[in-house]
């Protein structure tokens, strides 16, 4: 019998269709439970590919495009086979720092058993086993070149996932920040519900406010993390559009949305800004941002104290919140009220600058040889004399004893006398003699 030759073949990078949306949610889930049995604490990615909102928003593409635009996703396939997926989405409103929040693999099972030799020569040889540097490089490879507006890319990986650590330094990513996640448990939530917050100047958001909390964004961080955001006053307006499909997504996940932020009278400035996501249901613990002004680090206590406040009208649930290590009073102060550390995530960064493509023009520098470089140098046609050669040349004719001048002078009158010889080329009556002098021999 003829042995099949096993053939190689490429991986395919294609987007993320319909019909993908099953097999891409048990490739999530198994990434949750392989990330769970490491005992690393990550996002379940499950949750960002919702099939009711990912159908409301192939609906809302038929009419708005701009909707088909915030929804990346691009699929690693080897024979017809899912081996990985990557998905991004835009950070900033302007498009030019896009994020990467998941990398996955599909991680094949081994043989219980080993097969016979006459049932490995039948049967044709399955594809060899993929590693996550190698379906994970391609596939971020394939964002960098897709997405041309992006010029900064952004990712949140755990420290524990050495895995991940070593792809994204492969491709590029440096350290930006690192972040840690806490918890509050309901029981400390009421205990800070008890203190009374002192906020004379806590108002709601609206966009007209967008000015005021860009300002606080930009004297919250330091300037490299700054110029990576590149967060501007869009970033902190919302659309009609855009408040339709939170309240949808609100209404699906059972959750309510409530932010505040504190303004400074004198300064006419916010130095401090909060939002809370409220889990009504009591299914999944509160979700809170916090931004305060470094040089009103007294706000913690009373900020986190109105927090605590709104917590209490819903059913008893812990609450998460991140800092950054560019935020130590943050720090000593969840330390201080016995917050406890959810996970510990590196924040990266990597630069992209789009390389045009060069077009080989059919005479390449490159190809010519030197004697073809030399001969753009020789002169097309003889050149033109000017004025200082030829007075050279009559000076040389003039002081060469040897050089017959009266051979074709042009002669006027009477053509026995050379003193009426006159030059053609300097049209002169008389011959004129620019030499030195004979100097005199001494006297007797």
């Amino acid at each position: 019998m003829t042995q099949v030759l096993p053939q190689t073949t490429q991986i395919v990078i294609r987007s993320i269709q319909y019909r993908d949306l099953e097999t891409v949610e048990r490739l999530c889930e198994a990434e949750v439970d392989r990330d769970r049995e490491s005992s690393t604490v990550v996002e379940n990615p499950a949750k960002l590919l919702l099939r009711p909102l990912h159908g409301l928003k192939k609906a809302l593409s038929l009419v708005w495009a701009p909707s088909q635009q915030t929804f990346g996703a691009y699929l690693a396939d080897q024979d017809n086979q899912l081996r990985g997926m990557i998905r991004i989405s835009p950070f900033n409103r302007t498009r030019s720092t896009w994020r990467v929040d998941r990398v996955a693999v599909v991680h094949s099972a081994e043989p219980t058993s080993e097969p016979s030799t006459e049932e490995a020569s039948e049967a044709p040889k399955a594809p060899p086993k993929l590693s996550l540097a190698t379906v994970g490089s391609q596939l971020l490879r394939h964002c960098f070149e897709k997405i041309w507006e992006a010029r900064t890319w952004l990712l949140e990986v755990d420290v524990n996932d050495t895995a991940l650590l070593a792809l994204y330094r492969q491709n590029g990513f440096q350290p930006l920040a690192q972040m840690t996640y806490w918890v509050l448990a309901s029981e400390q939530l009421q205990d800070i519900a008890e203190r009374e917050p002192d906020l004379p100047n806590l108002l709601p958001i609206s966009n007209a406010d967008a000015q005021l909390l860009y300002q606080l964004d930009t004297a919250a961080m330091p300037p490299l993390v700054r110029q990576v955001f590149d967060r501007h006053v869009l970033d902190f307006k919302t659309s009609l559009l855009g408040s339709l499909m939170g309240g949808v997504k609100n209404w699906f996940s059972h959750a309510e949305v409530v932010s505040g932020y504190v303004f400074e009278p004198q300064r006419k400035a916010a130095i401090g800004y909060f939002q809370i996501r409220l889990c009504r249901d009591g299914s999944q613990p509160h979700q809170a941002q916090l931004t305060v002004h470094p040089a009103y680090t007294w706000l913690y206590p009373e900020l986190m104290s109105q927090m605590a406040r709104i917590t209490q009208a819903l059913p008893p649930q812990s609450l998460e919140l991140a800092s950054s290590d560019y935020q130590p009073e943050r720090e000593e102060y969840l330390e201080r009220i016995g917050a406890s550390r959810l996970a510990h995530t590196l924040m990266m960064s990597r630069s992209v600058w789009h390389k045009l493509r060069e077009s080989k023009l059919p005479m390449a520098l490159d190809s010519l040889q030197l004697s073809e470089v030399l001969q753009g140098f020789k002169p097309a046609r003889k050149p033109v004399p000017g004025r200082i050669s030829l007075l050279r040349t009559w000076n040389q004719s003039t002081t060469d004893p040897k050089a017959d001048v009266s051979t074709s002078p042009r002669q006027t009158g009477n053509t026995d006398d050379p003193s009426r010889s006159t030059n053609p080329l300097l049209n002169l009556p008389t011959p004129t003699d620019f030499s030195d002098p004979p100097q005199e021999g001494p006297c007797c």
